[in-house]
């Protein structure tokens, strides 16, 4: 079975990595490089996270083995007459030298460390930045593309260099150290880990709390109904923000496409941002007569790659709200039919819309509206809140470990403990076991940080393939820059990173590719073991929601229990969704009626009657066009001014 665990985890990280890219970019609509690009980049992560066990199990077996004397590895035990009166000697392999079912053949670990992490590298300080000012850039061609890009990263590849040249500086005055190519990339392996555990600190501290405590409150539905309304609420605002800038952008476009005639040389660059515009405007667009009047100013070539530019973020932004609007709208609705079935006496699960919850037989056979009643009004709250327990038990372990990693006489560290254990018992499915658990914690209360951060407008993680192309570049980014100083991170609690723990052993293959860190001892001996301390202070400030409450000072309004502001929003949510609960049951009302009669007369008459309820069904159902046009009626006024029939 040599080899076999690591071909499995390779499958299987593989499909993760596609599965998200699937649920949160758009495989059709997104350029082929961006795709590649976030799907290597977070592939090679989760590969990092998911091998390291395996590489902790491997090396605690060889070294095992290397300590045990070479006449002790096939000793005599039983002695017994076999058949024809033969004497036979039965030898036994020592259990620490037994290989198990994960064990990976030596000189591969070392090969598949250097290739995933250079390679990770590669693509968070170089090419994904490149990628990034060129998904964003407004540019027409391919060479324009490029050259935004280069100019842009001049400051960012300058900064990067210059703190290299003072590093390298700063090594060459050192007596004591030689310039070899080996000390140079472990100094360059050291400063990247270091920034990467200054970032890796600040998230994992707000995950640590914020991940149970989430749980917790989960559990109650009156908690999660009023946020849900709190967000729409909010949502409300930013959609309409993201309409009514849609249509300033658009009325823009507008002008230019008015100005430019269909023989300039700039009409090519014109089409081309007609193109990236939503369908309706194009439509109303297309009835433009262009007269190229003298009266009309020409855009110079600038002033389109900036409106190109803005074309993209607000169809882009305009998508991205819709989709979020109609996935509260859902919540909202599931949420208030949990309240109505807790307080009805029949035990059968009733949808509002059922209309909108059309499943296969397999769904409605295994997840019966009996079923989910039991779920939802009896179990849920009782398993959420068991979840919740367990991961405050795995957060409390994780902040007493980054706490005392550093003792090895006597081991403090619950998670060095667990491996100690196992490893004296040869048990290395259970060391295996415990370190996935464990560095899978970790892993999702850093990941799941990155998925739910929002940076304005610029980073923002959708689901529903409604994320950005700067938006998933940005989190490949981040997932390259954070996986490596987490798992160096995470083989300090279990001391088997000897620059940290000074113990004298077997190093394991993915510390061998990072270098000694003691080649700069201020940071092996000062900065990697103070500085994750900080983590019990950042678990207080967010139990406490000190972030959040500065947030909203500042006018980022957060969901905070006890604020005046909150319960206004919280009102506004619910009314909301008590308006949009009457037109989509109008909309029920009318397509039921509509069904009754044709059931009722059959093809006759059915034409006239569906006219008129699909009327009915016009003006009482909103959809993105329908109100991204009642936001723009500033727009077709515009367009009226300029010609526009």
């Amino acid at each position: 079975m040599s080899g076999a665990a690591l071909a499995v985890v390779v499958v299987v990280v593989f499909l993760l990595a596609l599965y998200l890219l699937q649920r949160y970019g758009d495989l059709r609509k997104q350029q082929r490089m961006v795709l590649l690009g976030t799907l290597l980049s977070w592939y090679l992560c989760f590969l990092i996270v998911f091998i390291l066990p395996l590489d902790v199990s491997t090396t605690l077996r060889s070294h095992h083995c290397n300590s045990c004397p070479v006449q002790s590895l096939l000793a005599p035990v039983v002695i017994n007459i076999c058949s024809h009166s033969f004497l036979c000697v039965c030898y036994s392999i020592p259990k620490a030298c037994v290989e198990p079912w994960s064990y990976i053949p030596d000189g591969v670990l070392p090969v598949f460390w250097r290739v995933v992490y250079w390679t990770s590298q590669f693509l968070t300080w170089l090419l994904l930045p490149f990628m990034q000012s060129y998904a964003r850039s407004g540019a027409f061609s391919r060479v324009g593309k490029i050259k935004t890009a280069l100019i842009e990263n001049a400051i960012y590849y300058g900064t990067y260099l210059l703190i290299f040249i003072s590093l390298l500086i700063y090594v060459a005055a050192h007596p004591q150290w030689q310039l070899s190519w080996r000390e140079l990339q472990t100094i360059g392996i050291t400063a990247a880990n270091t920034w990467g555990l200054f970032l890796l600190v600040l998230l994992l501290g707000y995950g640590l709390v914020e991940i149970p405590r989430s749980y917790w409150l989960s559990s109650s539905h009156g908690y999660l109904l009023a946020k849900t309304y709190f967000k729409v609420a909010k949502m409300a605002t930013e959609k309409a923000a993201a309409e009514e800038n849609l249509a300033d952008v658009m009325e823009n476009v507008a002008g230019v496409h008015e100005s430019v005639r269909y023989n300039h040389h700039f009409r090519k660059c014109v089409d081309t941002i007609l193109t990236k515009c939503p369908t309706e405007y194009q439509e109303e667009m297309g009835t433009v007569e262009n007269s190229g009047g003298e009266q009309s100013v020409l855009p110079t070539k600038r002033s389109l790659i900036n409106l190109h530019k803005k074309v993209i973020f607000a169809v882009q932004r305009q998508g991205q709200t819709q989709v979020q609007w109609s996935i509260l709208l859902e919540q909202a609705f599931h949420l208030e039919d949990v309240a109505k079935s807790q307080s009805s006496a029949v035990r059968h699960f009733a949808h509002s819309f059922p209309s909108a919850h059309q499943y296969g037989w397999i769904h409605k056979l295994i997840y019966s509206p009996t079923v989910e009643w039991y779920w939802e009004c009896v179990f849920r709250q009782s398993f959420y809140r068991l979840l919740a327990v367990l991961l405050c038990l795995l957060s409390a372990a994780v902040v007493w470990s980054e706490c005392t990693f550093f003792s090895t006489r006597p081991v403090l560290s619950l998670f060095a403990v667990f491996v100690h254990m196992a490893e004296k018992q040869y048990n290395y499915i259970c060391i295996e076991m415990v370190c996935f658990v464990s560095i899978l914690f970790l892993c999702v209360c850093v990941y799941s940080t990155v998925f739910r951060i929002r940076v304005f407008n610029y980073y923002y993680l959708v689901p529903h393939h409604q994320t950005d192309a700067y938006s998933l570049q940005f989190s490949g980014m981040l997932f390259c820059r954070l996986t490596p100083p987490l798992c160096l991170n995470f083989l300090g609690l279990i001391h088997l990173d000897s620059a940290i723990s000074h113990q004298d052993r077997i190093q394991t293959s993915y510390t061998s590719i990072m270098g000694s860190m003691r080649v700069l001892s201020f940071i092996s001996d000062g900065f990697y073991i103070y500085y994750p301390m900080l983590v019990l202070l950042l678990c207080f400030a967010t139990f406490f929601s000190l972030g959040s409450r500065c947030l909203n000072l500042l006018g980022f309004h957060q969901y905070i229990t006890d604020d005046d502001l909150t319960s206004d929003l919280v009102d506004e949510g619910r009314e909301l969704i008590r308006r949009e609960r009457r037109k989509r049951q109008k909309a029920e009302d009318g397509e039921h009626r509509r069904w009754a009669w044709r059931e009722r007369y059959g093809g006759q008459g059915a034409t006239g009657q569906t006219r008129a309820g699909y009327t009915e069904l016009k003006d009482s159902q909103s959809s993105p066009v329908t109100e991204t046009k009642k936001s723009g009626m500033g727009l077709k006024k515009n367009f009226s001014s300029h010609g526009i029939k």
